[in-house]
């Protein structure tokens, strides 16, 4: 049984996420931690509540840091909606999130029980790495660590084109991440960008979940719709990409990664088109200890499986 924590920024594909690992028979969300990222906190928070109120589950969220470490980048209101869920509406009736900061509940829960928790970040990573200056064993006493972001061939998604959203929301944050694991000598499981675009959703899958008609289902199709008109307008495609969706598949199932690659990866701090690039060394030249395994290709078909079994 995986005992999640999730770090997230709801956010559209976070929301999606959230559904396939509470709907999955082996794993149990032990805590949502929320940041600031593809929306403000006030928002990322007040969509984190929501997405439990849709589970009808009990799981505590936990707010985190309203902004970057250093500097403010840009945020993805332009994807997800003002709100982040697609300016439908949605808002939780309700629950409230708890007085504790998402850094110092990760940090409590990681030293409660150590060795038990996956830790799966699916926004920007500046909790995390809050939680690393107050503790730098943090590493140690995780299960896993899963991440979605970066970009390791360059090709980003952000005004930054080397760079991808989550990293550079917060490059310095990522920065010590990925230092602290290098640190350790652990890996974090890395599902960036690019694999995303390689295991995009065609319109024909979408429309069988819609057709599911269930309230989890209908839920997603309300909160997708700006997203899908975003894809369309600026991308030419009827699709939908499940970047965050993919991250949790490999939290969920670690076998369903068809192709990986273990690599050291580092974040570029400065440069106006370098800052937020995550920096891959591919011919392992630089001498410094691996710290990612890099998720290259996943079994589509099973994660479009996933995905359908948490709209059920």
């Amino acid at each position: 049984m995986e005992k999640l924590i999730i770090d997230t920024d709801p956010g559209v594909d976070d929301a999606e996420a959230i559904l396939m690992a509470a709907a999955h028979p082996n794993a149990t969300i032990a805590a949502i931690l929320a940041v600031g990222g593809n929306v403000g906190l006030e928002h990322t928070v007040r969509n984190a509540l929501t997405i439990v109120e849709v589970l009808g589950q009990d799981i505590p969220v936990y707010a985190g840091c309203a902004t970057p470490l250093v500097i403010f980048q840009e945020d993805a209101a332009h994807v997800h909606g003002e709100d982040g869920l697609g300016d439908v509406g949605y808002v939780p009736k309700t629950r409230t999130a708890e007085s504790e900061h998402a850094a110092l509940a990760l940090l409590r829960m990681a030293n409660e029980a150590p060795g038990e928790y996956t830790l799966v970040a699916i926004g920007p990573l500046t909790n995390i790495a809050v939680a690393l200056k107050l503790d730098p064993k943090l590493p140690e006493k995780l299960k896993r660590f899963i991440v979605m972001g970066g970009a390791v061939t360059a090709h980003g998604n952000t005004s930054n084109v080397s760079a991808e959203f989550n990293i550079y929301h917060d490059p310095e944050a990522a920065h010590v991440v990925f230092e602290a694991w290098e640190a350790y000598g652990g890996l974090i499981e890395l599902v960036d960008w690019e694999a995303t675009m390689r295991h995009g959703i065609p319109e024909t899958v979408i429309k069988t979940w819609h057709a599911l008609n269930t309230p989890k289902s209908n839920f997603y199709k309300d909160i997708s719709a700006k997203t899908m008109e975003f894809i369309r307008k600026y991308m030419g495609r009827t699709m939908m990409f499940g970047a965050d969706p993919l991250a949790m598949a490999v939290a969920l199932e670690p076998d369903i990664v068809t192709k990986a690659e273990v690599r050291h990866v580092s974040v570029e701090l400065t440069g106006m088109y370098t800052r937020g690039q995550t920096t891959t060394d591919w011919g392992q030249r630089n001498g410094r200890t691996a710290n990612t395994n890099i998720i290259l290709e996943l079994d589509i078909d099973r994660f479009f499986a996933l995905m359908e079994q948490g709209l059920k």
